[in-house]
């Protein structure tokens, strides 16, 4: 906070500050000066000193006074860069009259109490009242008040100490300032101290643990992905590199508007842009796999974690380009696991179910499909959605902001979906063979009366069908998560392979039963 009090006394000239008097000699015979032809006064003058002459105000080598005006008053303390007036001839007006009140002495505008109450607090961005126009004591003594003329002091040698005493920290005062004067000086001409550090930025020896090592390794294997439809339209995502193939994981709905006769390119943070092509996608999963033309030799995969193991609260990276700002590095934490998410690539098409990672690390349009990562720069999940309070996502159609509340798809189901692309260019589902409501309910999931196109609700051989699930039963487990609607059901699936044997709970006239079943497959999006 400043404490220049800015807009006041803007050029007004501000004398000196006044001099100290003149430290008084011991005795007549250390002052050549004095008049020898008048005696001393008499002891019973008031304030009289007892020995020693001229007295201690008196300046040294001014004539006596005359008869009558003993003890003269206090002579006034003139400013120390004025020159020095001759002493005065003896008479009625001896000493001169102290000279005027200086500017700075004015206690109007510009001098008040520091510290005084006032209407204001600090920090508030206004100074409050004129409490903190000035310097002064808070028992309401002004600094910068008129001079007074101290009264005569009667005590002997007092007067003498004080001078000696004022004079000693002028001094005192003035080397200090003349010493820091000489070191600033010869410090830097220029007036103005610096100091340098010790090492260049480019010198400093970061951690791999840290964000800037992580950042520093995970960065060269990232791409800004173009994607545009036959007709021109489309927009930007982020990938990361998968393999030494030229293999890019990224998001289902970054690379959509390419997928029938689109144009994709890649573009590396070192500048260098390709062509690509899309491997395969998953709609339901929301991942896609592209593939560079003409790849480097030299790519370096990202290290891909286990996002079981991931708990609340563990450090999260996320790298990509929102709002087309490539290259872009935010960090937070996980705040949720199997956090249930469904969302759309905008295009009215299947939409996409997740059991997500919650991270506050800030994601926004643009952020879709980079990697997250954890301390070590492990992969342990692709970024996916946002809530926002706009009602849009990173798949949706409208640009809303990050509100600290980014969804990303755990990376074993990730990996598992992409190799599946890369090995068939389709992807494989696991499922249950069981039509659900995606009606939102804490109750759970509920098996419809029929299936989609009216087919049946429980596939004919099924998985559901072979442990004896009807219409109307309500699925509130799957293993130990909790399901509390469809699409929580779905997602939660889609975390297993088919062949995974679950276990799930469900309700039927109001009781409860358990069953064991072995998870199927589907393959494509249809």
């Amino acid at each position: 906070m400043s404490t220049e009090n800015e807009g006041k006394n803007e050029g007004t000239q501000v004398p000196p500050a006044p001099s100290a008097p003149p430290v008084p000699v011991e005795s007549p015979s250390a002052s050549p000066q004095a008049p020898e032809a008048i005696p001393a006064p008499p002891a019973s003058a008031a304030g009289a000193p007892e020995s020693g002459w001229p007295p201690p105000t008196v300046p040294q080598g001014a004539p006596a006074p005359a008869d009558g005006d003993w003890p003269p008053p206090t002579a006034a303390q003139v400013p120390s860069s004025a020159p020095q007036a001759s002493p005065a001839a003896p008479g009625d007006d001896w000493p001169t009259p102290p000279p005027a009140t200086p500017v700075y002495a004015d206690s109007g505008a510009g001098a008040h109490a520091y510290g005084a109450p006032g209407s204001g607090e600090l920090g508030a961005g206004v100074p409050g009242d004129a409490g903190a126009g000035g310097l002064g004591g808070g028992d309401g003594t002004v600094w910068g008040a008129a001079y007074q003329q101290p009264a005569p002091k009667s005590r002997r040698g007092r007067g003498g100490l004080a001078a000696a005493i004022l004079v000693a920290a002028l001094v005192a005062g003035g080397l200090g300032g003349g010493l820091g004067y000489t070191l600033a000086k010869n410090d830097d001409d220029s007036g103005s101290t610096t100091v340098s550090a010790s090492t260049n930025g480019g010198d400093v020896k970061r951690d791999p643990g840290t964000v800037a090592g992580v950042a520093a390794k995970a960065l060269p294997s990232t791409v800004t992905i173009e994607a545009e439809s036959s007709n021109g339209e489309g927009g930007t995502g982020t990938g990361f590199v998968f393999d030494t193939q030229g293999h890019i994981v990224t998001n289902n709905h970054v690379v959509a508007d390419a997928v029938d006769g689109g144009k994709v390119t890649a573009t590396f943070p070192n500048g260098k842009k390709y062509d690509a092509e899309v491997v395969g996608h998953a709609k339901g999963y929301d991942v896609a796999v592209i593939k560079l033309k003409n790849a480097p030799t030299d790519l370096k995969p990202l290290a891909l974690g286990d996002s079981d193991k991931v708990a609340v609260g563990d450090s999260t990276i996320a790298i990509g380009a929102p709002f087309g700002l490539s290259n872009t590095v935010t960090t937070g934490i996980i705040s949720a696991k199997n956090r249930p998410v469904a969302s759309s690539d905008g295009t009215n098409s299947t939409s996409s179910y997740m059991s997500a990672l919650q991270t506050d690390a800030s994601i926004n349009p643009g952020n879709s499909g980079g990697p997250l990562l954890d301390a070590s720069g492990n992969v342990i999940g692709i970024n996916s959605a946002i809530q926002s309070t706009g009602g849009g996502g990173l798949g949706g159609t409208t640009q809303s902001g990050s509100i600290g509340l980014g969804f990303a798809i755990p990376i074993n189901q990730a990996k598992y979906v992409a190799q599946q692309l890369i090995k068939t260019g389709q992807p494989v589902y696991a499922k249950i063979g069981a039509s659900v409501s995606l009606e939102e309910s804490t109750g759970g999931a509920k098996i419809t009366d029929k299936g989609a196109n009216d087919a049946a609700a429980i596939e004919s051989g099924g998985p559901a069908d072979q442990a004896g699930l009807k219409p109307g039963d309500v699925i509130t487990k799957l293993d130990d998560m909790v399901i509390d609607s469809g699409p929580t059901l779905i997602g939660e699936i889609w975390t297993h392979k088919p062949g995974d044997k679950v276990t799930i709970t469900y309700e039927r006239s109001g009781k409860s039963h358990t069953v064991d079943l072995t998870l199927a497959s589907r393959k494509g999006d249809s």
